[in-house]
């Protein structure tokens, strides 16, 4: 199977001021691509390794790879996955936590602004590059963990330690941020909490909780 640059939902300045138009469209169109291209070169030196198997499918079963291409599947396949779904997970258009989700949120982290700071906590705390993630762990529970480089919940937890399905990602690498914001992360972190698609995050938190 030969994966694909999925498009964005929106314009590359539609993000502004929060995310720059040369951002997202080097982010985009660069940087993803690229891990886009790698995918595709490490699956093509072994055709028989991916079958019909979705993206999703395929990190999940890193195992069963061979070791020739597991690692670059790791790296590429999870760039692939985890810039889809960021970008899925921002918009320009406001929006808000369905009172479901946000009971959920006050449950687990006692309230709204003290989940927004724990998030900014972890995402500042990751050494080097990565990944943070609000997680739903069963049960409507959730919680907070961050993966290194592109590793994903969709690898599932023997290899992320990310455990749960993922209704959330901030992108705390620094092509994600260094034009607009250069080093200071938690600028870049402040601003995403204004373009965060909460009825798309919301939409994974209701599928989550029927699993």
């Amino acid at each position: 199977m030969k994966y694909s640059l999925t498009p964005l939902e929106y314009a590359a300045d539609a993000l502004e001021p929060f995310i720059d138009a040369e951002t997202v469209a080097i982010h985009h169109g660069k940087h993803q691509a690229a891990y886009v291209e790698k995918l595709n070169a490490a699956l093509a030196s072994e055709p028989n390794a991916a079958g019909d198997l979705t993206l999703s499918e395929l990190l999940a079963n890193l195992d069963s790879l061979p070791d020739a291409i597991r690692l670059a599947v790791r790296n590429n396949g999870g760039g692939v996955w985890n810039h889809e779904f960021y970008w899925r997970g921002l918009s320009p258009e406001k929006s808000f936590p369905s009172d479901e989700l946000l009971v959920a949120i006050r449950e687990s982290f006692g309230s709204f602004e003290n989940f927004k700071k724990m998030f900014a906590d972890s995402a500042l705390s990751l050494f080097g590059s990565g990944w943070v993630w609000l997680v739903e762990n069963g049960g409507g529970k959730l919680s907070i963990c961050k993966t290194p480089n592109q590793d994903s919940p969709a690898m599932l937890s023997k290899i992320s330690g990310c455990i749960g399905a993922p209704l959330l990602c901030f992108d705390v690498w620094e092509h994600a941020y260094y034009l607009k914001y250069r080093n200071a992360r938690a600028a870049h972190i402040d601003a995403l909490w204004n373009i965060v698609n909460w009825r798309r995050a919301s939409l994974r938190f209701e599928r989550a909780v029927k699993k």
